[in-house]
């Protein structure tokens, strides 16, 4: 396998051995997208899926990131193997965003 990976139609990832058909899709940064939150502050959280295997063969899959872009927590990331975990990590950097954010 070559680490490639897309999302079914449930949001699942699958391997896709076929690169110029992994290619296409990553393309579209929508489709990459898990979830996104915005702060009062103008903070984001985003949590995209990668597309892309970055365990590098040393354990399972690594394919989801949650990184938040400004605030206090500036660049704070962390990755995830499943989209579960990928999205109950989002919920747990927004909450800590917003703690971060309040005075």
């Amino acid at each position: 396998m070559n680490g490639h990976y897309i999302l079914s139609a449930s949001g699942e990832p699958i391997p896709e051995p076929d690169i110029m058909k992994w290619a296409r899709w990553f393309d579209n940064p929508a489709a990459r997208r898990i979830a996104h939150t915005e702060l009062p502050d103008g903070t984001e959280v985003s949590t995209v899926f990668l597309g892309l295997d970055h365990s590098f063969g040393h354990g399972p899959p690594i394919l989801f990131e949650t990184m938040i872009f400004g605030g206090p927590l500036d660049e704070t990331q962390d990755r995830y193997t499943t989209r579960q975990a990928a999205l109950h990590g989002h919920a747990h950097y927004v909450a800590l965003a917003e703690k971060e954010a309040t005075p």
